[in-house]
């Protein structure tokens, strides 16, 4: 019975992991449809029909939306593959090693909650730059519709197109800025993961070494020791270079 129910177990921590993979690989997918979204917008600004749909036709609105489902679905599949850990955890039976299970448990929830709000985030980037871009559409077809209607490049015609023009640059640049954050996240998130696993291991060793954790902590006081002292020395010689000074 025991060695079923621990085969139940490494098959559950087993599609955790494949689902947490197929996770990872998704949101840097999505991620980068956010990213890329603006900037190929801008090359459909550049055609001459003013007819054609911006988001209804889009593939990359089609993406967004076949992406979102993949991951919401990858979501439900980890919560509720983490749902039978935690009633794996409460079984009768498994007492003597619930410590490690629910470690092992609550690093699995953490991936997920980290992932579900990576989505999240990544999701309302999305769509807030696509309203951008809809409002940006709207507002050179309004400039190309009065240009046709006047016929006459006026004084104030000019001054609306050089302010169209001066949002386009500020538009580019904040699409920068946001490419820089999000590959800068991609790279603390994947530096954040390996500390996990290092801190884990470390903590996993200091349990099961407990000469290793009282050397740790010896160093530790001995550290704190040294700077006391170096601390009451500095202080001294300040107090005798003062008095000598003043005298």
């Amino acid at each position: 019975m025991a060695g079923g129910n621990s085969n139940y177990w490494e098959d559950l921590r087993k599609q955790a992991r494949q689902l947490e993979n197929e996770l990872d690989l998704k949101l840097v997918s999505f991620s980068k449809l956010c990213t890329s979204y603006s900037s190929s917008r801008d090359g459909r600004r550049g055609d001459s029909s003013d007819t054609t749909p911006l988001l209804s036709n889009s593939t990359q609105d089609r993406m967004f939306e076949t992406m979102s489902v993949e991951i919401e679905q990858l979501l439900a599949k980890l919560t509720g593959v983490n749902d039978k850990m935690a009633e794996y955890t409460s079984t009768p039976g498994v007492t003597s090693l619930n410590a490690a299970l629910m470690h092992t448990l609550q690093r699995h929830r953490d991936i997920l909650q980290d992932y579900t709000h990576e989505f999240h985030k990544t999701k309302s980037n999305f769509m807030a730059i696509r309203e951008r871009e809809d409002l940006l559409g709207s507002v050179r077809k309004d400039i190309e519709t009065y240009k046709s209607g006047s016929g006459v490049n006026n004084r104030r015609t000019e001054l609306f197109l050089k302010e169209h023009e001066h949002l386009r640059n500020s538009d580019r640049l904040i699409d920068d800025t946001i490419s820089i954050a999000m590959a800068t996240k991609e790279n603390m998130t994947s530096q954040r993961g390996l500390l996990k696993s290092i801190q884990s291991r470390v903590n996993t060793l200091a349990n099961r070494f407990p000469a290793i954790n009282n050397l740790i902590q010896r160093i530790n006081l001995r550290k704190r020791r040294d700077s006391l002292i170096l601390g009451g020395v500095i202080g001294i010689c300040t107090i005798l270079l003062l008095l000598y000074a003043f005298h």
